[in-house]
């Protein structure tokens, strides 16, 4: 399908801002209704939580451990062919496949954080415990079906403005659930504060009821005919299988969160004694190796996955078909409806946004500028919330207005350039309006490059594979990004070493001549450099980390000529076989 300049906006074309008028129709309100719906259970059952369980009394390691409750956010592609394959009774004739579901997760969650307020953590732990694992695996449920539903919901034109209102409902959502139950348990109490959060959830389902169905939804056959049916066998072969993946998730779990406690209760099966456990936190602590061996974890987990889901060898049975229908049609329709640029696609999604990703060094590199903690929440967490809204705001309307595709494009150069500013910002030294300028510009710059990939992964999904696909998507992009970035503080050292003297770098040491007394003296001192040294290896790693987006620009030039392409091919093919239907239809 090719892309229009200006794509219609209620049957209109759209005019210069015409992609704004997309903000104000029912399925863009509904979605910043979901997107809040969404945001909500993952702050609630980790970080808020733990405020909770300290104040209770609670040690830091039986606190730690509740960080497994969201560890379903992580694996919920797991079980999301379910969604795609399995209808709710009574409620999906009603609603539609995914409101139906939405709704049952909404119930549960709701359910799970009422339960929450009724009891005292300092002596239910365990019922607290299980109850916020119960909303954390719905609360990822939901996550898959309101991005199924928004895919399936909206046509090529609205998928910026969907992603742009889901991403400002889920911030809103953040900042509520990290801010209000804070104050209601100061004022009141914790029970009343997580009562009010259940009942907020209240938003969701408004958003359910007034949602439109989604446009279509087909549960995909899978054809089992010719396969016979032994019951008796089935069952052992569904708990054989359903072992295999639950390791599997074990692996991608510890892999995908650098936890070590799903791969301990794995160990825990062969009597791994408290001294082994310790060394599995270990090693997946360790910098940069423990990142190695998530990354290891993840492939392992993903081969254990397919070996749960290859039929028998020489045998078919109807698990194996299931299974392997689940979880390999998904992947096999993307890769047929995108012939010779499938894994270009997939690669591009791995590094769009890595030179974002490097970028955890930056709280150190704040403070060591001189900044208060006060000037950094003032910034960062007030005005750079507003500046990434803005940011996802234009990047619903560029899609509206330019094409998924020229978004993409533009989105691509948004995150190298815009680290460039903060090189900048490392020879302004402490200088609150240059910090102002530094977080405007890459918060406009991440905001817009999110919505628009956000956007891009929507677009790649089938109807029927919806949720599969795009859970899929969701839980491996950030993967590479994890692995380079465990290097981004040796990188910064490194280069203020080599900056000392006559180093490749010394040449950086002149943009620091005139730096104000005590900035960047405290980090040098730390790291065995002059402040002017230290200086010049941020202004070093900023520029590498803008290096690295340009895989990600160059990849996208790529994909978006060969997609394009891909799609002007298609239509042909499509116009084609219209008109050899139309002329055999004809009278002779």
């Amino acid at each position: 399908m090719t892309e229009q300049a200006h794509p219609p906006v209620n049957g209109k074309p759209a005019g210069r801002f015409g992609g704004l008028a997309v903000y104000g129709e029912r399925r863009v309100f509904i979605m910043l209704l979901l997107g809040f719906s969404a945001g909500l259970p993952n702050l609630l059952i980790f970080d808020t939580l733990t405020t909770w369980l300290r104040e209770s009394g609670l040690t830091l390691e039986v606190i730690g451990f509740f960080a497994l409750a969201t560890l379903s956010y992580s694996l919920k592609f797991v079980w999301a062919p379910l969604i795609d394959r399995t209808a709710v009774p009574l409620l999906t004739p009603l609603l539609g496949h995914r409101r139906a579901w939405m709704l049952v997760t909404q119930g549960v969650i709701i359910f799970g954080l009422w339960s929450i307020s009724t009891l005292n953590p300092s002596n239910a732990l365990i019922a607290v415990a299980g109850f916020a694992a119960l909303v954390g695996f719905f609360g990822a449920t939901q996550d898959i079906v309101i991005d199924a539903w928004r895919i399936e919901a909206a046509d090529d034109s609205r998928h910026g403005a969907m992603a742009a209102a889901y991403q400002l409902g889920y911030r809103v959502a953040m900042i509520v659930a990290g801010a209000v139950p804070l104050v209601l348990a100061d004022l009141y109490n914790w029970n009343l504060s997580y009562a009010v959060m259940a009942a907020l959830m209240g938003i969701g389902i408004a958003g359910v009821l007034f949602a439109p169905r989604e446009k279509a939804h087909s549960i995909r056959a899978i054809p089992v005919g010719d396969v016979p049916s032994r019951p008796k066998l089935e069952i052992f072969e569904w708990i054989a299988r359903l072992a295999v993946i639950a390791v599997a998730a074990m692996f991608l779990g510890s892999g995908l969160t650098g936890q070590s406690a799903p791969l301990n209760a794995l160990f825990g099966l062969f009597s791994l004694g408290p001294d082994g456990k310790a060394a599995v936190a270990a090693a997946l602590a360790a910098k940069p190796e423990g990142v190695y061996l998530q990354f290891a974890l993840v492939l392992m987990g993903l081969a254990v996955m397919v070996m749960a889901c290859w039929p028998l060898p020489g045998t078919k049975t109807r698990p194996g078909a299931y299974l392997a229908g689940s979880f390999g049609q998904p992947l096999a329709d993307f890769y047929r409806r995108f012939s010779g640029v499938a894994t270009l696609i997939l690669a591009l999604i791995c590094v769009y946004r890595l030179a974002d990703f490097v970028l955890n060094i930056m709280p150190p590199f704040y403070i060591d500028l001189g900044f208060s903690k006060t000037e950094l929440a003032e910034v960062r967490k007030v005005f750079g919330v507003v500046m990434t809204s803005l940011g996802v705001i234009i990047g619903g309307w560029s899609v509206a207005k330019l094409g998924l595709i020229r978004t993409m494009v533009i989105g691509a150069f948004m995150s190298p350039v815009s680290n460039l500013i903060f090189a900048w910002l490392a020879t302004q030294g402490h200088s609150l309006s240059a910090l102002t300028v530094a977080i405007g510009v890459d918060n406009v710059s991440s905001g817009y490059a999110g919505t628009a990939l956000i956007a891009y992964m929507s677009s790649l999904t089938s109807i029927g594979f919806t949720a599969t696909q795009y859970a899929l998507f969701t839980s491996l992009y950030a993967l590479p990004g994890k692995l380079i970035a465990t290097q981004s503080g040796r990188i910064v050292e490194a280069s203020a070493r080599a900056a000392e003297g006559t180093g490749p770098f010394a040449g950086l040491r002149a943009l620091f001549a005139n730096l104000q007394p005590g900035v960047l003296t405290t980090g040098a001192a730390t790291s065995g450099v002059t402040p002017a040294a230290l200086g010049a290896g941020y202004v070093a790693f900023f520029l590498y980390s803008a290096i690295i987006g340009v895989f990600g620009i160059v990849l996208a030039f790529i994909v978006a000529s060969k997609q394009t392409s891909l799609q002007a091919r298609q239509k042909a093919a499509i116009e084609e076989e219209a008109a050899i239907a139309a002329t055999e239809g004809q009278p002779s």
